[in-house]
């Protein structure tokens, strides 16, 4: 076991050093694109579910996602939260119970969201989602950089616009982001079925690839080459709330559920994994809800989508399960918080505190 001390800004910027016991020695960063609060703490939404216009073959629907009690309804959507992280680590951002986790930036979009988390501030001429190199650096760069991971940090995405977030031509990470062919491990049967696959099933975004490509590329590379810091970012929740379909829409956030045990798992069966890795999962923004056909939007203009969530999992973080009223924490504390569990100090100018205070206090 080693310490870290680790230096933390706190938010009236009055700073503190404080010890703490570092196991964690790896982290995977996960973002689920656009999904709503409102699914992961209180399971499917009984307006949309019912709804003719959203739901089709809504006695599977029923049958598979409905509950009249909300704990099961959750349960039933997402069981690795609900059963696991709920159990042995933190989740955040159940507005009705006081537990708040914003997006500072104004878009509510998502290259503003994710450059947010990932470079730990806002920057306001990051405003649209065209493909423009980051002029910001990134969490996952500024380690990559520091003695002992050059080449033991990854992203993988199903979003293509992620080579330009992260900066790949920059940064020197290796970022499979879209419908770009899996570079490494070429001898592995696996991925070479994969790569053709991905290429043979029509997409019906043209910019983003199906998060199962995603997930088995990134499980492969976890497997293969042992990357200290990995980044998978899934896209398909929010592509199906953009087209109106709920049951869709429902069925991606249970196959995410599905994937973070799956990895968990083989994190936990694997000897340079098991208790030395954090999880930690969020997403780029919220949704709508102010009535029936909001959920399928986000932006400035839309409220409510400011609004996220967390979910941390790790040998660092306290058993603590749903958090209840709290400080607010911010996207922007996310770059921090996993240069922190790592024992590194990530800050410049505008780098906000990381939320170790938030998740080790009572």
């Amino acid at each position: 076991m080693r310490r870290v001390y680790t230096s933390l800004i706190i938010l009236n910027m009055l700073s503190c050093i404080i010890l703490a016991m570092g196991n964690t020695k790896n982290i995977i960063f996960i973002t689920f694109d656009g999904l709503r609060w409102e699914e992961v703490f209180y399971g499917a939404d009984s307006i949309l579910i019912h709804s003719d216009n959203y739901t089709k073959d809504q006695n599977h629907m029923l049958k598979e996602y409905w509950h009249s009690s909300d704990q099961i309804r959750r349960e039933k959507l997402m069981p690795f939260f609900w059963n696991t992280i709920v159990d042995q680590g933190q989740l955040y951002g159940n507005i009705r119970k006081g537990s708040k986790t914003i997006l500072k930036n104004p878009y509510r979009f998502s290259y503003p969201g994710y450059s947010e988390m990932l470079v730990g501030y806002v920057d306001l001429t990051r405003n649209s989602n065209n493909k423009e190199n980051n002029p910001n650096i990134t969490v996952l760069e500024y380690i990559h950089n520091q003695p002992g991971y050059n080449n033991k940090v990854a992203a993988f995405c199903s979003w293509d616009v992620f080579d330009f977030i992260i900066n790949e031509e920059r940064s020197g990470i290796y970022v499979s982001a879209g419908m770009e062919s899996y570079e490494k491990g070429q001898n592995n049967p696996k991925i070479g079925l994969l790569n053709e696959i991905m290429l043979q099933i029509p997409v019906p975004w043209k910019s983003v690839r199906y998060d199962a490509i995603t997930h088995n590329f990134a499980k492969t590379y976890l497997e293969e080459l042992r990357p200290k810091l990995l980044y998978i970012a899934y896209d398909e929740t929010d592509e199906y709330a953009h087209e109106g379909k709920y049951d869709q829409y429902l069925n991606a956030a249970n196959q995410l559920d599905q994937y973070v045990s799956d990895l968990w798992d083989w994190v936990q069966n694997n000897y340079y994994y098991k208790n030395k890795t954090t999880i930690l999962i969020t997403t780029d923004h919220g949704r709508g809800s102010k009535d029936i056909d909001s959920w399928r939007n986000h932006g400035s203009s839309v409220k409510g989508a400011e609004n996220v969530w967390m979910a941390v999992l790790g040998p660092d973080t306290p058993s603590k399960g749903e958090m209840g009223k709290h400080e607010i924490i911010y996207s922007s504390q996310i770059a921090s918080t996993i240069a922190a569990f790592l024992g590194i100090k990530y800050q410049n100018k505008r780098t906000v505190s990381p939320l170790i205070k938030t998740m080790f206090n009572d």
